[in-house]
């Protein structure tokens, strides 16, 4: 029987109550390094739409969707454990999609994600990788090549350029991270890559929140650089999409698939695979 629940927005007072759901199902946890989730948390609920079912006064699922220019972008869906499979997530995900007609997300290995996802319009285009490797595995990049760290500011209005997209509040949340570090890659002079990396929650290790390659380059060497730069000499984390150029290079470099997505749109041409490594919750 589903609970009676209603439906409402988050505000900055649910952030705790939210971080409980996530840590329900593995997504939140002891900061061993730096705060990354609550950041996070805060920033969909300030910035994007992030909703929740509530019984009550309690807390029972929350949901978010990023406005990433392309699409509307599914970020989080989660029902508390003990009631999934009640009728809470379908009502939830309708309300945070409402008309938007572009949709995207990444699907879990969940068997109840997928086709709710395929229900709300999407389908599965191509699976997204994590790895993570060493960064001494990546080439010293070549003398054409050159990583410069920018402000976030910079690197927002780069991709404007770029894609006609204006994500500037998302690349000053990125560039805020724990440990964040933005820069811009040149090729000849010429800006041709972006990236924000961090460190993660629980474990020193970098993870690229955003890597974008200008329209026209070949993605393979800025992105190593890229990468290199991110990694500090450890350990980088990246997400890369199955169709990209890059995912065969890391792979005969070393670099190890550690978990996957699967990929979901209304349209296999909201985003380049080859030239973006994202942020999953925020593409």
């Amino acid at each position: 029987m589903t609970p009676a629940h209603e439906i409402r927005t988050a505000l900055p007072d649910d952030v705790a109550a939210i971080r409980s759901i996530l840590a329900s199902h593995g997504n939140d946890g002891p900061v061993v390094t730096v705060d990354i989730v609550g950041p996070y948390v805060a920033h969909l609920v300030e910035h994007h739409r992030a909703m929740l079912s509530v019984v009550g006064d309690e807390v029972v699922g929350f949901g978010a969707v990023v406005d990433a220019g392309v699409s509307v972008h599914l970020a989080d869906l989660f029902v508390r454990p003990d009631l999934l499979g009640r009728g809470i997530g379908r009502p939830l995900l309708a309300a945070l999609f409402a008309d938007a007609s572009r949709r995207s997300t990444f699907a879990s290995d969940d068997p109840r994600a997928l086709p709710l996802y395929v229900r709300a319009g999407m389908a599965p285009l191509w699976a997204s990788l994590y790895l993570e490797g060493v960064g001494t595995l990546l080439p010293t990049p070549p003398r054409t090549i050159d990583v410069d760290r920018a402000d976030p500011s910079r690197l927002a209005r780069l991709e404007l350029a770029w894609t006609g997209v204006n994500r500037s509040a998302d690349h000053e949340f990125w560039g805020s991270q724990g440990e964040a570090e933005s820069a811009v890659v040149a090729v000849g002079g010429e800006p041709a890559a972006i990236i924000h990396a961090r460190t993660r929650q629980a474990a020193r290790v970098r993870v690229v929140d955003r890597l974008l390659v200008r329209p026209g380059v070949d993605p393979v060497a800025p992105t190593l650089a890229a990468l290199r730069m991110a990694a500090r000499g450890g350990s980088v984390q990246c997400a890369v999409q199955g169709p990209s150029p890059v995912l065969r290079v890391l792979l005969d470099l070393g670099f190890l698939v550690y978990d996957r997505d699967q990929y979901m749109a209304t349209d296999a041409g909201l985003v380049d695979p080859a030239r973006l490594i994202p942020n999953p919750g925020m593409l």
